[in-house]
């Protein structure tokens, strides 16, 4: 049986009379009259729907009942008003409830009136966004206090390699550690507390490496190399859990050396002392956040089941080929650099933008074709709303106006698919992209000029195909 069966009783005319009919005709009627003589009838008086009670009734529930789609709902509703089979019998005279409903539902124009609007749950926090950005490149300025001390030229690839390391290690620790958050504040601690000292360690002695086999003075940038591994440990400690107004106040020493460079020579005691006092005060802003965080409550047994280490590996591949994207771009327009850095923070702010604007895109969508070509819509919103302005910064610094967005819309595009859970592609496509514009870079290849921008610009087309393939679909959205 495919629905209910249809007991509703008739109204036609024949149930508005009762008729007898007598056992046996008077013997003396005449014959034209016997039909007459043998049957007695009845009209039942008032008998019948009351039209203008039931137009009342419609007119008083017709934004209720407008937007119903059968007339069971109205049903469901009149039930829940309290309306009692004797109220609609005597005063609106329908048999029951089923025929009142299905009269209601008749009367009133359907209308589907929009959802009322919500709060969107991925506002992002823009202040916060734009001291994340701010923080990320704050930390150049160590560089800029101790150039006199140092030759850039020569010395450094033990830095570089340092910084690609604690990058590609950086970015699978911050993911486990945001694993470990789920299940608790004292896990996520626990995790940064060993694995942010191993990174800085592995940093350490790949720079080491390097600075034995390419310098004859390699003690001084093993130092260098080990407190700028200690720097980006104690920053990711802090950017994890959250405390960025911590982390700008250790910095307040290094920010104050180089806004008095203009006008005042510090000597080099002061541009050795002030980068290491900001490195001393991110030690310990980190080390506080994470006694703040072991002191939380442990989570129950059954929910500290540790997550694999793989989960985070593709993570951490992708933070080596974004690296390796950068260092590239680096070395030929090394302010490009600093302008994609400072452009993280407007990054994370579109990052929290697209996921509201598609989730609003699918409360608008009534087909999934009509979402999908919403998604597209707010995709190249999002990636020309953040690489646009980046031409014009590109051109200021002296570089190319390609090479400086492509490589921005990769690694936004990339960040994204990440935030949904999808890992693999970003990492694999970011390091086939790092790889051959490297190797075009170090050899020499004619194409050199021309690889970053031609590896970034088909990394991220594949990127925003697998984007919008994922993405146009509403199940990741909800």
């Amino acid at each position: 049986m495919s629905g209910p069966m249809d007991l509703e009783p008739r109204t036609g005319g024949q149930h508005d009379t009762l008729a007898l009919r007598l056992a046996a005709p008077v013997a003396r009627t005449p014959r034209r009259h016997l039909a007459d003589a043998s049957t007695l009838t009845l009209r039942l008086p008032g008998h019948g729907p009351d039209e203008a009670a039931v137009s009342l009734l419609a007119a008083e529930l017709a934004d209720r009942v407008g937007p119903a789609v059968h007339p069971y709902e109205v049903a469901a509703l009149l039930e829940a008003d309290g309306l009692s089979a004797d109220t609609i019998r005597r005063r609106y005279g329908h048999p029951d409830i089923f025929s009142l409903a299905a009269a209601l539902y008749e009367r009133v124009p359907r209308v589907f009136p929009e959802p009322p609007r919500t709060p969107d749950p991925w506002r992002p926090d823009t202040v916060r966004c734009l001291l994340r950005g701010v923080l990320f490149a704050l930390p150049a300025l160590a560089y800029l206090l101790t150039a006199p001390l140092w030759h850039p030229g020569r010395d450094a690839a033990p830095l570089l390699v340092a910084g690609v390391v604690s990058w590609a290690w950086g970015q699978a620790l911050g993911h486990r550690a945001y694993l470990r958050m789920a299940v608790g504040g004292r896990e996520a601690a626990r995790t940064l507390l060993y694995g942010a000292p191993l990174g800085a360690a592995l940093a350490t002695a790949a720079a080491a490496g390097s600075a034995l086999a390419g310098s004859a003075g390699a003690g001084p940038l093993v130092w260098a190399a080990a407190a700028q591994s200690l720097y980006l440990a104690a920053a990711g400690v802090l950017l994890v859990l959250g405390r960025e107004w911590l982390l700008l106040a250790a910095l307040g020493p290094l920010c104050a050396g180089a806004a008095a460079l203009p006008w005042y020579e510090p000597g080099p005691l002061l541009r050795t002392g002030l980068p290491a006092l900001a490195l001393a005060g991110a030690l310990a802003a980190a080390g506080w956040a994470l006694r703040a965080g072991l002191t939380a409550p442990a989570a129950p047994a059954d929910q500290g089941t540790r997550p694999a280490l793989l989960r985070s590996l593709p993570y951490g591949l992708f933070g080596l080929g974004a690296a390796v994207l950068v260092l590239v771009e680096g070395r030929r327009e090394p302010y490009a650099v600093v302008v994609l850095t400072l452009s993280m923070g407007p990054a994370e702010w579109l990052l929290y933008r697209f996921r509201g604007l598609a989730l609003a895109a699918l409360g608008r969508s009534a087909t999934p074709t009509g979402f999908l070509l919403r998604s597209a819509g707010v995709l190249a919103l999002c990636l020309l709303a953040y690489t646009l302005p980046l031409v014009p910064a590109a051109l200021l610094t002296g570089g190319g106006p390609a090479a400086l967005p492509l490589l921005a819309a990769t690694l936004w595009t990339a960040l994204l698919l990440q935030a949904f859970g999808a890992a693999w592609p970003p990492a694999l496509l970011c390091l086939t992209a790092a790889a051959g514009a490297a190797l075009a870079d170090l050899l020499g290849l004619a194409a050199g000029p021309v690889a970053l921008p031609a590896y970034c610009g088909a990394a991220a087309l594949c990127l925003a195909g697998f984007a919008l393939r994922l993405l146009g679909r509403p199940a990741p959205h909800t």
